[in-house]
């Protein structure tokens, strides 16, 4: 009676409609591409995904089963300094725990080097192209500035002759990294920097996961990204909204080299509040320890989001939620744990637990009586059904649901006053036992045996419920809590322009080893996802182990979106 991991609902496509979807229907009207849509989502294997990448998942696929096309998996893996097979195995993963399959249509981009590079000697030939001497610095101060146009480099009007055997002796080996680089011969004087000359190819003597030591010479993205577009034939290329301005340049590539050209369409991308999405911090938080690795809970990544507990169910939900549009905005936190919420309320069961004990001793109760109490596994849906749970004389409480000197709206458990165990009996306080500081150490109560269930028959009501664990057949557990990973709406902003790990929260994390369970809990599977009664929900986490099991706690059960909507 748990929600595992990966199993997932059949993908619903989006119902609202966007800007992309219009630009789209109106290509198939005018039978652009033969009425045919094929997309493809291009990530590099340098990290894993995030949440942000959910958002260009669902689209790129979502926008291809809406159309009856085909989405591409493409591994843009032009950079081989921070690739790794196990990056490409967490995103392949990533994608169809999301819900979603690339069938047989998985493309490598370093699978088209041989025919990127032959793109590149058409250029050379046609006069387009040209191999440059100048430093990476050098190349940097020729180009310009915004306000100001670049100046031709001294090597840009070699001949084509040169060109190609420098171009060759590139390949081979002949010079050192970044001696010598391969240019686009287009503007210097353009008002977009992006067309000043690019960079095309650099050399480079690194190892790639895949090709080994077989390349020299790697294609820059610019180079890469169309070309591999046009080579798969896709018919719309979705992007980021931050490569708009690489638009130009990409029409450019695929005009002067004479080859299918793709749409490129660009949207804004996910920024999330108490967020960070950016690869090259996400491996900072794990390269120098804020975190414990790429799949830490606490982690905006989809693997973070699944071992916490997430569904891909909730993720798809809120990508649905928050649309597509050109213009960026911050989506407030609080909207997707309303998604996570919603879809958990309907499927996840109930269980009870303790995590901040306080000894119960029935003092009317038979010392050795372990009674069977039937409980119900989530009354949103019929269909779990019931469990089966110990009661016996000592059970255990909230330490915060009693209170020796309450406050006048305190209603759960006091001396002398009479509240419901969820399930089981009505109780009231008798006595309180502290030790030599004046702790409490435990209460006494009696129970009414005739409110067996939590209901009485003489129509007396109580004010509250709690919940409880009996001290026959439970079990301990270790919890752990986790609040936002950043203390700051937007982390970016740090006081005196400092580093954005100035604001990581230092209390992101709590750990509570004394946690009590109800027995059930102690079978479930690693992923299983459940509430625990008023306290949130929980996933089982994968350190549990037979001895123990470990629970993330997924989500709070205080809904705070429903409140920023009103304001």
């Amino acid at each position: 009676m748990s929600i595992e991991k990966g199993k997932e609902n059949e993908v619903e496509v989006g119902k609202t409609s966007n800007f992309i979807w219009n630009i789209i229907e109106n290509d198939i009207a005018n039978n652009k591409n033969d009425g045919k849509v094929l997309t493809r989502f291009p990530p590099e294997p340098n990290g894993y995904l995030h949440i942000g990448h959910a958002k260009a998942i669902s689209l790129d696929f979502g926008t291809a089963l809406r159309y009856n096309g085909k989405c591409n998996l493409r591994f843009d893996d032009t950079n081989p300094d921070k690739e790794d097979p196990e990056f490409e195995e967490a995103i392949k993963r990533d994608v169809k725990w999301l819900g979603y399959d690339w069938e047989d249509r998985l493309f490598y981009a370093s699978d088209y080097f041989e025919k990127i590079y032959e793109y590149a000697i058409k250029l050379i030939k046609d006069g387009k192209a040209y191999v440059d001497d100048l430093t990476a610095d050098e190349i940097r101060e020729y180009r310009g500035t915004l306000t100001e146009p670049g100046k031709n480099s001294p090597w840009r009007e070699r001949t084509v002759e040169e060109n190609l055997v420098l171009f060759e002796r590139m390949r081979k080996g002949e010079f050192k990294d970044g001696e010598k680089v391969l240019r686009a011969k287009i503007d210097m004087a353009s008002p977009n920097i992006n067309l000043r000359d690019p960079v095309m190819y650099r050399i480079k003597r690194a190892h790639h996961y895949r090709k080994g030591d077989e390349w020299l010479i790697y294609p820059t993205y610019d180079f890469t990204h169309g070309q591999s577009d046009s080579i798969e034939g896709i018919t719309h290329s979705l992007c980021y909204i931050g490569i708009e301005d690489h638009r130009p340049l990409y029409n450019w590539f695929v005009e002067n080299l004479g080859i299918h050209h793709p749409q490129q369409i660009e949207f804004a991308r996910l920024n999330l509040s108490y967020t960070v999405l950016s690869k090259r911090k996400l491996r900072r938080l794990v390269e120098e320890g804020h975190v414990k690795d790429w799949d830490d809970p606490r982690m905006p990544t989809l693997a973070g989001f699944r071992r916490r507990g997430y569904t891909p169910e909730a993720i798809r939900d809120f990508c649905e939620r928050i649309g597509v549009a050109k213009r960026e905005s911050i989506v407030d936190l609080a909207l997707l744990e309303h998604c996570l919420r919603e879809d958990l309320n309907k499927r996840a069961p109930r269980y009870m637990a303790v995590l901040n004990p306080l000894k119960m001793v029935i003092t009317n109760y038979p010392d050795d009586l372990v009674e069977e109490i039937e409980a119900i596994n989530n009354p949103e849906d019929e269909s779990q059904g019931k469990r089966i749970v110990p009661f016996s004389k000592i059970v255990y409480i909230e330490r915060e649901d009693f209170m020796e000197e309450p406050p006048k709206k305190f209603f759960r458990l006091a001396p002398g006053r009479e509240v419901r165990l969820r399930y089981a009996y009505y109780i009231k306080c008798t006595d309180v036992v502290k030790d030599e500081n004046g702790e409490i150490t435990e209460i006494h109560c009696t129970h009414d045996p005739e409110t067996k269930g939590g209901w009485s028959s003489d129509g007396r009501k109580v004010k509250s419920t709690i919940h409880w664990v009996a001290e026959k057949q439970m079990n301990k557990a270790e919890v752990r809590l986790y609040e936002n990973l950043f203390i700051n709406e937007d982390p970016e902003e740090v006081e005196g322009g400092g580093d954005f790990l100035q604001n990581v929260n230092p209390n992101s994390l709590a750990i509570n080893e004394n946690a009590l369970i109800e027995p059930e809990l102690n079978n479930l599977p690693v992923g299983a996802i459940v509430q625990f009664e008023r306290m949130g929900y929980f996933c089982v986490d994968k350190d549990s182990t037979n001895e123990k099991k470990v629970f993330n706690r997924t989500v709070t059960l205080k809904d705070t979106w429903a409140k920023i909507q009103k304001k």
